[in-house]
């Protein structure tokens, strides 16, 4: 047996594992990592955001089937590799962040869990954007719970208890109603320095929504820092998440954080001046500040890293989906054919074509905007694929453009934080676009005009991420996060850099230029394309 086999080995017998679960747009993904942070397994399952009365959103019981599926995989990949059911010494739960779940006295869910893909909170956003004087998303659960208020919504009366999709699965899994500093900071502002939320925006917007309504840190879930203790895994909770009884009662859990947070673990950025790019259904990039922001920006939030250190977030709603949508017409021609490729295959493919297409798309543009984007300044969006005459049609163009697409509005919002001057040595990626070597990762240095860094890990991103915070609770969660990590986890970690190119970043200029100047084509395809 390979000693790198039996010290895993030794691991799961001896409990020597962190288990990270997260909840992502498209895959609920479970990672199990040694005494070393390497990865001993992985499971998952895939699952579709829906829409349900106007809002997007994902049903509860597709959340715990979903999570026993990715468990239960999991542990089969254990025994099929080592033989031996593992003794799981410490677990955390990531989600997406932002959106709205929304329960009442009895703990009963009072309307669909609504995610941070909506736009139908622009009213209140606007509102408490000038109260705060502090940008309020659309996708904030302040903002969700604001716009409720404002539309008389006949369960707000009830409302006792708000979370988000971390915060509501851990709470189910140990009891405890808290929420890690990173992802309380997408329900509303934490105050400079604090760790916790901002004590007078709290009380403005008491203020304004008057004594008939509970205070709204009386709604809020409890914040921790990373490498707090959260609680622990309950015999309920043990019985939601795995039926077979592997995962026993009384497994320690570190607060649950948004996807954010653990993208920014699972790359190392969670210093001032790293920052790091996540590309999944939504693309969005993290920039951990040395100084406060100049001002208010529509483009850019201000977030906190698992730690509590202030970070810029660009978020953009429009990720890889509709890339992941060509991916799947090719998988299908290729069928037609009487070829039979597997997905991961199909999707290398077409991005190894991107990277022989010409830098600027050859006159191709894509727009990926399956839903509104804020950023954009786009309330609806509709998927697009258009050109002039005189432009090149090739599938190595076609690809090139949908993976321009993929990183334009996030470059339209970076480009606030430079005006800004705010500093970024590097920055680090992640996501399943990035399996494939180098394109993707070209393409991103070419749109943000920084070097790239891609990590061993990327694939794994925020469930990998999640198990780092569970385990830097296990080895005692004193030591700045930042050393932790430095020391720990990344000390002797491979790491791919992308230097941003000349030709491929004069292309992505140009291809931007005809992208924004294209964008009104995507008010006026939401208007008449019904």
């Amino acid at each position: 047996m390979e000693s790198g086999n039996h010290d895993a080995r030794a691991d799961l017998v001896a409990g020597r594992t962190a288990l990270g679960i997260e909840l992502g747009s498209t895959r609920i993904k479970a990672c199990l990592v040694g005494a070393r942070h390497d990865v001993l397994a992985t499971g998952s399952s895939t699952w579709e955001n829906e829409l349900v009365d106007g809002h997007w959103s994902y049903s509860l019981d597709a959340v715990w089937s979903g999570l026993r599926d990715a468990v239960g995989g999991l542990l089969s990949e254990i025994e099929r590799s080592y033989g031996v059911r593992p003794v799981v010494g410490c677990l955390g739960v990531s989600a997406m962040m932002h959106g709205y779940l929304a329960f009442d006295a009895s703990d009963q869910l009072l309307v669909p869990f609504r995610t941070w893909r909506d736009t139908t909170t622009g009213q209140a956003a606007a509102e408490l954007t000038d109260l705060f004087g502090v940008n309020i998303p659309l996708r904030w659960s302040v903002a969700h719970y604001r716009q409720a208020l404002l539309d008389a919504e006949p369960h707000v009366p009830r409302v006792r208890h708000l979370t988000t999709l971390a915060g509501y699965v851990h709470w189910q899994l140990t009891g405890e109603r808290v929420l890690g500093v990173g992802d309380a900071s997408g329900m509303f502002p934490i105050g400079p320095g604090t760790g916790d939320y901002d004590s007078e925006l709290l009380k403005r917007f008491d203020l304004l929504t008057g004594p008939e309504s509970p205070a709204l840190g009386e709604l809020l879930p409890r914040v921790l820092a990373a490498g707090r203790p959260a609680g622990v895994l309950t015999e309920q909770g043990s019985a939601l998440l795995d039926p077979t009884g592997t995962l026993h009662a009384g497994i320690p859990c570190c607060p649950p954080e948004g996807d954010a947070g653990t993208g920014m673990v699972a790359t190392n950025s969670v210093a001032p001046r790293s920052g790091n790019v996540s590309v999944g259904t939504s693309v969005f990039a993290m920039v951990v500040l040395e100084r406060a922001l100049q001002r208010v920006h529509d483009e850019v939030d201000v977030v906190t890293t698992p730690a509590g250190d202030p970070v810029a977030m660009v978020h953009c709603n429009n990720g890889a989906s509709e890339l992941g949508a060509w991916a799947k017409v090719f998988g299908e021609f290729a069928a037609a054919l009487g070829l039979a490729y597997d997905d991961d295959a199909i999707f290398a493919a077409l991005l190894h074509a991107a990277g022989a297409g010409a830098p600027d798309a050859g006159g191709v543009l894509a727009y990926n905007f399956l839903a509104g984007e804020p950023v954009a300044g786009l309330v609806e969006g509709r998927p697009l694929v258009a050109r002039t005459p005189g432009s090149r049609l090739s599938l190595g163009n076609l690809a090139r453009a949908q993976v321009y697409g993929v990183f334009a509005t996030l470059a339209l919002g970076m480009k606030v934080l430079a005006e800004e001057q705010v500093a970024v040595d590097k920055m680090f990626a992640h996501g399943g676009i990035f399996r494939t070597e180098g394109v993707a990762q070209r393409a991103l240095a070419a749109a943000l005009e920084v070097p790239v860094t891609v990590g061993d890990t990327a694939a794994e991103g925020g469930a990998w991420g999640i198990a780092v915070l569970a385990a830097y609770l296990r080895d005692g969660g004193t030591e700045p996060l930042t050393d932790y990590l430095a020391r720990e986890v990344f000390a002797d970690a491979s790491e791919h850099v992308a230097d941003p190119n000349a030709a491929e970043v004069a292309g992505f200029t140009s291809y931007l230029a005809r992208f924004t100047a294209g964008l009104p084509t995507q008010q006026a395809a939401a208007e008449s394309i019904r």
